[in-house]
């Protein structure tokens, strides 16, 4: 049986022998070249500046990982225009902006156009079966990156609400960050202990994290030593609470 990269390998082989159209024309044989968030046809064509080619196996492509290289290759020759249009012209496939919104946000960002980053996220977000937990923390992330914390949490609050009141953990966490920005930590470890799920190993890593951060350093590891030793993701908890006592004990020390 043939490796399942044979002609990944094979075409690598002929673009490093010079022979480009031949490693084209091996990866238009595959019914899909994407792995992993990137697709080996479309970084192909990228590299030797087929834009015209990769512009036209982009509005074939599914996944949105041809869109991604064409966007890239775009900016690098700053053509920041251009590439935002590769996205919003994906995004207008049915699920496009599933795939690619994670991609135009950062984009906007890095050319100072938060405002419409923030509204990609939240148009995703607030589309149908949008708000997940991953959409809603890379939303709210941006937020608070960008000093605009009280909106965050001000869209929790009304995601809450259409869910009549009820806010489950991967949700609720969300907040705690949020809410130490806004200074009200205290306040959030409050709510974080008398959440249904506060006592969980899960909720221990953030409850206990809120703690060191205060500098409530003994109440954070008795946190963590509530559930079994045996669970890696506590270990390296406690592993790293102890490491910012011994810091700050030193600092005293100095």
């Amino acid at each position: 049986m043939e490796p399942s990269n044979a002609f990944d390998l094979l075409a690598t082989v002929r673009e490093r022998q010079g022979r480009v159209d031949e490693a084209i024309a091996l990866l238009r044989r595959r019914e899909d070249t994407s792995v992993n968030g990137r697709d080996a046809l479309a970084d192909l064509l990228a590299r030797h500046g087929r834009i015209e080619e990769l512009r036209a196996y982009t509005d074939s492509e599914y996944h949105g990982h041809a869109a991604r290289s064409l966007a890239e290759v775009l900016e690098e020759r700053g053509d920041e225009e251009g590439a935002t249009a590769v996205y919003r012209t994906f995004a207008e496939k049915p699920h496009g902006m599933w795939r690619v919104a994670h991609l135009l946000s950062p984009l906007l960002v890095r050319h100072g156009r938060v405002d419409e980053a923030i509204a990609t996220m939240r148009t995703l977000a607030d589309s149908r079966g949008g708000a997940d937990d991953c959409v809603v923390n890379a939303l709210c992330t941006l937020y608070a990156e960008h000093g605009r914390a009280q909106e965050a949490l001000a869209y929790l609050d009304a995601l809450k609400e259409r869910r009549d009141g009820e806010e489950e953990w991967d949700f609720f966490q969300m907040r705690l960050p949020l809410m130490a920005d806004c200074g009200l930590r205290d306040e959030a470890i409050e709510q974080a202990r008398a959440h249904p799920e506060g006592g969980t190993w899960y909720a221990a890593c953030s409850l206990s994290d809120l703690l060191a951060e205060a500098g409530r350093i003994e109440e954070a590891v008795a946190v963590l030593v509530q559930h079994p030793v045996a669970n890696s993701t506590v270990l390296g908890r406690v592993r790293n609470v102890v490491w910012s006592l011994l810091r700050s004990w030193c600092d005293v020390m100095n």
